[in-house]
C-alpha cells in the first residue's frame, strides 16, 4: 500500500533585485588597497614590457662586431691637374733639392705616378753641383728621385773633373737622388769638345762610370800644337 507524504506550506519570502531597505551601504577601500590590487593586476605586464625595453636597449648599446673594410680598387684617371706649376721639394733641412717647372702635370694615384708636359728639372747635389734636365715628356714618382725624360730628353751636370756633361736623347731614365742615368735607345754625350753616340749607356756619377753601348762613334777634339812633340 503505497504511503504518501504531505510538508506544510512553507510561507511566501519576497524577493527583491535591490539593495535591502535599512541594510548598511557597502563601504569602498582606502586608496591604498585599491592601488595595490591594481598593481597585483598590471604587474605581469609591467614586467613584461620593461624586460623588452631593456632587450632594446641593450641591443643598441652592444658594439657590433667591425666589418671587413670594403677594397676598393685605385683610380686610374688623374685626381689632380696642374698647369704652368713649379714644384720645389727639401730635405729635412730645408735645402732645396729638386724644383720641377712643366706646362701640365697629372697625378696618377693607382700607381703613385706624374705624368708632366714640357718639363724641366733642376737638382742640387749635397756638394752644390747642379742638374738640369728637360724633356717633352716626363714620368716621375711621388718624391721626382726617379723620372724618365721622353722625346728630345736632355740632362746638363758636370763630372768628376768638373767639366760640363751633357746627355741627349729621346729617352733617359734619370735617378736624381744617386745620380744615375741610363738608357737603351741611342743617345749623344758630349763632354767639352768630345762627341760620342752609342746604342745606349749608363752613367753612375758616385762611381764615376760611364758604360757605353754599341754601336759607339766618337768624335775626338784635335790636340793642340803645344802638347805635339
Amino acid at each position: 500500500m503505497p504511503v504518501e507524504l504531505h510538508l506544510p506550506d512553507l510561507p511566501e519570502v519576497p524577493v527583491s533585485l535591490g539593495p535591502v531597505r535599512g541594510s548598511a551601504p557597502r563601504l569602498r577601500p582606502p586608496w591604498h588597497l585599491r592601488l595595490r590590487d591594481a598593481l597585483s593586476s598590471y604587474l605581469p605586464l609591467l614586467l613584461m614590457l620593461l624586460l623588452a625595453v631593456f632587450t632594446w636597449w641593450l641591443v643598441k648599446s652592444t658594439p657590433s662586431v667591425p666589418g671587413v673594410p670594403e677594397v676598393t680598387a685605385p683610380r686610374r684617371d688623374p685626381d689632380y691637374t696642374m698647369s704652368r706649376f713649379t714644384l720645389d721639394r727639401f730635405d729635412k733641412t730645408g735645402r732645396l733639392k729638386v724644383r720641377i717647372e712643366g706646362q701640365q702635370m697629372r697625378h696618377f694615384p693607382d700607381t703613385d705616378r706624374i705624368e708632366i708636359d714640357t718639363v724641366q728639372f733642376r737638382a742640387i747635389a749635397p756638394d752644390g753641383r747642379v742638374t738640369l734636365a728637360s724633356a717633352r715628356r716626363a714620368l716621375s714618382n711621388g718624391d721626382a728621385s726617379e723620372v724618365q725624360l721622353m722625346g728630345d730628353a736632355q740632362v746638363t751636370s758636370v763630372d768628376a773633373q768638373g767639366e760640363p756633361l751633357q746627355m741627349r736623347g729621346e729617352f733617359l731614365h734619370v735617378f736624381l737622388v744617386t745620380e744615375r742615368v741610363k738608357s737603351q735607345q741611342p743617345v749623344q754625350i758630349q763632354r767639352g769638345s768630345m762627341v760620342v753616340q752609342a746604342g745606349g749607356m749608363q752613367y753612375d756619377h758616385g762611381e764615376r762610370l760611364l758604360e757605353l753601348l754599341p754601336p759607339v762613334r766618337a768624335v775626338f777634339p784635335p790636340r793642340s800644337p803645344k802638347a805635339v812633340k
